[in-house]
């Protein structure tokens, strides 16, 4: 095999990795107009599905350190779109929760991501759509399950 051939495996990777600088960029582009970045909205989006959701949490669900949550909370908090508890909870973490008028901004943000994520799979048949969430679900699974070391083998 030639040393600079990807195996299969590395072709999925590299795949996955292109799909997903391409759908965060053309999610961007929707979601500037709103005034929200893509962890914003993923910030929100947590926040409405997972009301009372700690820092730390949403900081994993939204693919940033909890000192960079921190900081993404207190933008929105400025913007009235979210409210952070003045008394410590457990661990110390401020309670965060949305406000009206995060609401209306973030249907409308949900429908952009939604447009986006359309013109991602409409060529798609809905049986390869059902397969493909399937695949890529089991792909995270195997991910997550797997034990990892220092040095980024597994």
């Amino acid at each position: 095999m030639n040393d600079d051939a990807r195996t299969p495996a590395e072709e999925v990777g590299v795949l996955l990795k292109e799909a997903q600088s391409l759908l965060h960029q053309r999610m961007d582009e929707r979601l500037r107009p709103l005034g929200l970045s893509v962890p914003q909205y993923a910030c929100l989006q947590a926040l409405r599905d997972s009301p009372g959701i700690t820092g730390s949490e949403l900081a994993r669900r939204v693919f940033v350190s909890r000192q960079s949550m921190n900081v993404l909370l207190q933008g929105l908090a400025g913007r009235g779109l979210v409210e952070r508890s003045e008394q410590p909870g457990p661990r110390r973490e401020r309670a965060t929760v949305l406000t009206s008028a995060a609401a209306g901004l973030l249907d409308e943000a949900r429908g952009a991501v939604a447009g986006v994520a359309g013109t991602m799979t409409d060529g798609l048949p809905a049986d390869d759509v059902a397969r493909l969430r399937a695949l890529l679900a089991a792909c995270r699974d195997a991910l997550a399950g797997a034990p990892s070391t220092a040095d980024g083998r597994p």
